[in-house]
């Protein structure tokens, strides 16, 4: 049994190294063509048209704007479900909407993408018309983020609920015992208790949303631009990935090299991200 076990943890780690070798060869033999310095400071990104560009700064832009308004979405939503759970809904009520959460992170993300092209783009088109008179593009960044950001409240609300029971519950039985509110407990004694758990679960829900596909390949577009308007079409680097991949772009060709570019870079982002919830979890850990 004991080397079954070691040969499942060599499997896992001989798999990061393999993939891990193939984007840097690739990516090496793309550098070999492309400047370094013109791929992460160039504002644009045209690999596939003449005159080619390959500055990734407008796919990188596009991807932390999906991210942000995700993260804007997600987190609030997310945390205040994990203290209802945590701290106000009776058992058989955390019995039955914890598993429909858990449904609602299960929901494949090409249904997400749909969802978002024809029931969310459409309020947010509606919306900015009557009020502000302003026209929406079909593709626009608002519209993925939002649903990006619904797709991951499930994985905050269930690691940060989970963190927030593991706080023991003398601290709330000495809290309620000195006059506090249940609100006051919460936000008070049992989130900053329950901190490093919740921060690792924001940072990996961001990490999840910097490398979601299907629905920013429906629903965003594929507009590589370096913009701050997030009613605008727009590219992220996994969209690109989906864009060339399903292309007749040649093998061994600069706009092949240009995919696993872009995949180290992403590969990079969400690496250091992983790190830091590991740090952030360390860091803020309570023992108890």
């Amino acid at each position: 049994m004991p080397k079954l076990l070691f040969l499942c943890a060599t499997v896992s780690i001989l798999t990061t190294v393999g993939i891990v070798y193939t984007l840097l060869t690739e990516t090496i033999r793309f550098f070999e063509t492309v400047s370094i310095v013109e791929f992460f400071t160039s504002t644009k990104w045209a690999p596939l048209i003449e005159p080619k560009a390959y500055g990734v700064l407008p796919l990188l832009g596009g991807t932390l704007m999906i991210t942000i308004i995700a993260c804007l979405v997600a987190m609030p939503i997310g945390l205040g479900s994990a203290i209802y759970l945590s701290e106000y809904a009776p058992s058989r009520v955390r019995k039955v909407v914890k598993p429909i959460l858990e449904v609602l992170a299960g929901v494949p993300t090409i249904v997400y993408g749909y969802f978002a092209l024809s029931f969310v783009t459409p309020i947010i088109q509606w919306v900015f018309r009557e009020m502000f008179g302003q026209d929406v593009s079909i593709f626009n960044a608002l519209s993925a983020g939002i649903v990006v950001g619904i797709m991951i409240i499930p994985m905050i609300a269930s690691l940060s609920e989970d963190a927030m029971l593991s706080v023991p519950r003398s601290l709330r039985d000495g809290a309620y015992a000195l006059g506090a509110t249940r609100l006051e407990v919460a936000l008070k004694i049992i989130v900053p208790a329950a901190l490093s758990g919740i921060v690792s679960s924001f940072v990996l829900a961001f990490s999840r949303a910097i490398g979601e596909t299907m629905i920013v390949t429906v629903a965003a577009g594929s507009t590589p631009k370096l913009t701050g308007n997030p009613l605008e079409s727009i590219q992220t680097m996994t969209a690109y990935i989906v864009q060339v991949s399903l292309g007749d772009t040649p093998h061994g060709s600069i706009e092949f090299g240009s995919i696993f570019a872009v995949g180290l870079t992403l590969f990079v982002i969400t690496l250091v991200l992983n790190l830091l919830a590991q740090y952030l979890a360390r860091r803020f850990r309570e023992e108890y």
